[in-house]
């Protein structure tokens, strides 16, 4: 199990805006410096982690309601959709991330003062835990060439018929509360409500899925391959 403090300094803009519905209207100067000033608050006051684990696939089962049994484990992962997202794999990546409290105090701090304001930093603090959850995959991904093999993208409980009630399960399996500080509501949601938790699978080929170039790659700023000369892909 690897856990990790992520150095996150920016964040991509048309991600905050796409979470604000933007669909090319035109953005006022004072929602242009809301924006700005949302995005650096985020940064300032988040606090991203992560926790990773690697574990091979022990086991499938067919039917009506398929199943992806990971060795070592109590975590099943039932559902037409991940079985046909892990159709092939030999083992699965499973992690959870954090932006931390803070950006859920300051979500509370600015309900109470100033609602554009909060839901500007909301957005900026969603696109802050997913830039962390591209870290995370990155380090998967760099575990996963160090295997010879490859993996596709990240596919979270909740996605499809991937059920949300195994969150309390995911959360044991890494360990995730006492490391990064996750708990979960009476319905299974996260609190810090910006904290992601996802599995990826690992192959033994290159799968379609994944990006063929780095240049437009998610994971590019936190990849460990290329500074040895190499990539995912080849």
């Amino acid at each position: 199990m690897a856990v990790e403090s992520f150095t996150i300094t920016t964040l991509d803009r048309s991600e905050v805006l796409r979470y604000l519905g933007y669909a090319g209207q035109e953005i006022s100067p004072e929602l242009d410096a809301r924006i700005d000033e949302g995005m650096a608050r985020a940064l300032e006051v988040g606090r991203p982690r992560g926790v990773w684990r690697v574990f091979d696939v022990a086991g499938r089962d067919g039917g009506d309601n398929p199943v992806v049994h990971l060795a070592g484990t109590a975590l099943v992962l039932r559902g037409h959709d991940i079985a046909e997202h892990l159709d092939g794999a030999v083992a699965v990546g499973v992690f959870a991330v954090t932006a931390g409290m803070g950006i859920d105090q300051e979500i509370r701090r600015l309900s109470l003062i100033d609602p554009l304001a909060q839901t500007v930093f909301d957005v900026a603090g969603s696109t802050l835990v997913e830039r962390a959850a591209d870290a995370v995959e990155a380090r998967l991904v760099g575990e996963a060439a160090a295997r010879g093999q490859y993996v596709n993208w990240r596919f979270s409980p909740g996605y499809g018929d991937l059920p949300l009630d195994i969150q309390p399960v995911v959360l044991r399996t890494l360990d995730a509360t006492r490391q990064l500080g996750i708990t979960l509501t009476p319905t299974n949601l996260m609190v810090p409500t910006k904290s992601v938790t996802a599995v990826i699978g690992f192959f033994e080929e290159p799968q379609a899925s994944r990006k063929v170039t780095c240049q437009y790659c998610y994971c590019k700023e936190f990849c460990t391959i290329r500074a040895s000369g190499r990539t995912c892909h080849g």
